[in-house]
């Protein structure tokens, strides 16, 4: 692979921990056009659980392909990442902090990376923030690594790190810094102060659907880019960041780059997580059980893409406040985008820790339909088929991808899955389980996908 021409001046200037496949073909687009005017936003990979990214990184000098998959197939070289760590090379991390250099921290490690509770706040029984209260110089969570990043730059009289989150979470930037500044409460309640004083944990909202790499990509881009690429990623066309105004002046020019800066994230964010993943996890669920294995393909299917529609418009849309994004034309363009027959996006890889994204993508608009006075029997649906997929999962012995896999497991067996899994305080509030006009919806959907299949609640 050709370097872009900005390789030789590139310094590094971002940490960010998770260098999947949406980061790099996310933020890391916007950060590789950035660079061709200011190569001083280099980025360094930090994976935490997996060295196999980091490796193929190093190997390739930090280059891997971009394809665009839209009406037209492109392909570009990204070149910004310029340093790696995976797990053997953690150690070296702390280092990289005292760099004057280095001015921002970001982040895509899924919602169950950042280890909060179903209230949102930092899960201190979570066993890795126990550990790392314990180890605070050799951390494993997201939130202890930052912990000792600031508690470095302190010492070093450097300017904290902008913290970047992200992950698809409501208010994800204040989430983020509440979470850091009562971990480090717990031990250094000066060094707490002084993150809430003067870190900045922007909220912000990304957007862009990214399938999963797989030998289908690596074959179509040695095929048509004629590329031997490892690690290769691909997106759709369309792309968004939108960040709020609170960025210091020493961090990176987004803006010049398309990413909307902007007082208002909330009503952005609100409608992504509700409308697209919110639509994303129902054709998930209700798709895989119905046996399809694309989002494409289940847009495909006229019921089962008309029964989204109305969820979306009729249940969804009135969740959200009025703002200056027009939701419907959100809404039309998000199910249009769903339809690209060129992006493979898998229902198994949406389908993937149900537990964390359920409680932002569809829990919280059920909730306040309740709390006014609207009927949750369609956004129960969705409910009732992620606990029918977990239960067929149970019944064939096949893995699930959640970190409340046994738990989940151990409930879609009981004689009441529903009741059991809506018992879940790490999941569901209180207002949403049993006794609740939404546990009785939830229950009848179920009863219904396992008498007469997953077609059969779509006319609801």
């Amino acid at each position: 692979m050709k370097p872009p021409q900005y390789r030789d001046r590139l310094t590094t200037g971002i940490v960010h921990f998770g260098p999947g496949a949406f980061h790099r073909a996310h933020q890391a687009d916007y950060l590789d056009r950035l660079s061709a005017s200011d190569p001083s936003w280099g980025v360094a990979a930090v994976s935490l659980r997996s060295q196999g990214t980091i490796d193929a990184l190093g190997w390739q000098y930090g280059l891997y392909t971009l394809a665009i998959l839209d009406e037209e197939t492109s392909f570009r070289t990204i070149g910004v990442h310029d340093r790696f760590y995976g797990p053997a090379q953690l150690k070296l991390l702390p280092e990289l902090f005292r760099n004057p250099a280095i001015r921002v921290i970001s982040s895509t490690v899924t919602e169950k990376g950042y280890c909060l509770g179903a209230d949102g706040t930092l899960d201190f029984g979570h066993s890795d923030i126990r550990h790392d209260l314990d180890n605070p110089g050799d951390p494993r969570s997201l939130a202890g690594w930052i912990a000792l990043a600031m508690s470095i730059r302190r010492a070093e009289g450097l300017a904290p790190l902008t913290a970047i989150c992200c992950d698809n979470m409501v208010s994800n930037g204040a989430k983020l810094g509440k979470a850091v500044a009562d971990f480090v409460r717990r031990t250094n309640p000066e060094l707490a102060n002084w993150i809430e004083g003067e870190a900045r944990f922007p909220n912000t909202m990304v957007d862009s659907i990214t399938p999963a790499t797989d030998d289908s990509l690596r074959a179509l881009v040695r095929d048509r880019a004629g590329l031997d690429d490892k690690i290769p990623v691909r997106r759709e066309a369309y792309t968004e960041w939108v960040v709020q105004d609170v960025l210091p002046a020493d961090t990176p020019n987004l803006a010049s780059v398309g990413a909307i800066i902007t007082s208002d994230v909330a009503a952005w964010e609100k409608a992504k997580l509700r409308i697209l993943n919110g639509s994303h996890s129902t054709l998930a669920y209700l798709g895989s059980l119905l046996g399809h294995e694309s989002v494409a393909d289940a847009m495909e299917d006229e019921p089962l893409s008309a029964f989204v529609t109305r969820l979306v418009t009729e249940d969804i849309i009135p969740s959200l406040e009025p703002s200056t994004l027009d939701l419907q034309d959100y809404a039309r363009r998000t199910l249009d985008r769903f339809r690209n027959p060129a992006i493979h996006h898998r229902l198994s890889q949406i389908a993937w820790d149900g537990s964390q994204k359920l409680p932002y993508r569809l829990l919280d608009t059920a909730r306040e339909a309740l709390r006014d006075g609207r009927s949750v029997a369609r956004l129960a649906i969705p409910i009732a088929a992620w606990i029918a997929f977990l239960q067929r999962k149970a019944e064939t012995h096949e893995e699930i991808v959640d970190p409340l896999a046994a738990e989940l497991l151990a409930a879609a067996t009981t004689v009441d899955p529903v009741g059991a899994i809506l018992a879940m305080r790490q999941v569901f509030p209180e207002q949403l389980s049993a006794g609740s006009p939404f546990a009785s919806a939830a229950s009848g959907a179920f009863r219904t996908i396992a008498k007469d299949g997953a077609r059969a609640v779509l006319r609801t």
